[in-house]
């Protein structure tokens, strides 16, 4: 039973590793809070869902979907972030929260206010033994977020690219003297996180069968705390986080119960770590 859980849990950590990366990487290099990423979330879960539809491939459902948010995040960049990057940093935020709001509205009354079944047949079937069941959607969700982190790693620690991005995310001005392009570095940073979005997106669909115009608000709020707890802007960090607030969340509920919703327990569980380390779990280096 306890393998059962810590499973269960470790699917939802994945997702939420996902969730929250791509606002990671952008507080990363930008320091502002992208709330629109998590309406990202919601446009890969439709986009996945109406390419299942047309196609019943699911791979090409994956990869269109993440290739058109992925586009929808640059657009944002070049369009929304790069104007008012020289503003106060409440101008971002503020820009962020209409975008996410209009974003929810749009889906609304493109795809209409009602919750969508998502069932995706996929080419693997489930993994049973006596003790412990593990149906082919924890098993994509579990190989794709591992696969998908491996990349960012690699990208980060051996490519120019990830050069760039790290150069930036310690001193923005001075890697922008030593000749680094910054317009380039933020627009690829932006294209990975809305694609990172995109993927939790459909994959929560298909975990939960259901696809609706709302449901990038709980991620929205959770992601705030994953950044938070894995100290700001560290990729790492807020893998380590969502893992363990998944966790957290689903041993509390499957032995303790709750008198709070099981999604306000990542603010208990801020609140407490934060008293105990004010820089979350991994500061992010300087």
């Amino acid at each position: 039973m306890i393998v059962q859980q810590l499973l269960n849990g470790l699917v939802i950590g994945s997702v939420y590793a996902l969730t929250a990366m791509g606002a990671t990487l952008v507080y990363g290099i930008l320091r502002i809070l992208d709330l629109a990423n998590a309406g990202a979330y919601a446009i890969g879960a439709y986009a996945g869902l109406f390419l299942y539809l047309s196609t019943g491939n699911i791979l090409l459902s994956f990869a269109g979907a993440i290739a058109l948010t992925g586009f929808f995040g640059f657009v944002v960049q070049r369009y929304l972030y790069i104007p008012v990057l020289d503003r106060p940093p409440i101008v971002p935020l503020i820009a962020s929260i209409g975008l996410f709001i209009f974003i929810q509205d749009l889906l609304r009354l493109v795809a209409g206010p009602r919750i969508r079944e998502f069932q995706a047949s996929l080419p693997f079937g489930a993994i049973k033994t006596e003790t412990l069941t593990i149906n082919p959607t924890w098993i994509l969700i579990i190989v794709l977020t591992a696969a998908l982190l491996a990349f960012l790693w690699y990208l980060l620690a051996y490519t120019k690219i990830g050069l760039a991005w790290r150069a930036t995310a310690q001193d923005l001005e001075i890697a922008k003297a030593m000749g680094v392009n910054i317009n380039q570095v933020v627009a690829y940073n932006f294209l990975l996180g809305y694609a990172f979005a995109a993927t939790a997106g459909i994959m929560v669909g298909m975990l939960y069968n259901s696809v609706f115009p709302t449901m990038g608000d709980v991620p929205a709020y959770k992601m705030l705390a994953l950044i938070v707890l894995g100290g700001l802007g560290n990729p790492v960090g807020t893998v380590a986080a969502a893992v363990m607030i998944g966790l957290i969340e689903t041993l509390i509920a499957g032995y303790i119960g709750f008198f709070l919703p099981r999604d306000a327990i990542a603010f208990v569980a801020l609140i407490i770590i934060l008293l105990i380390k004010p820089e979350g779990l991994m500061s992010r280096k300087a």
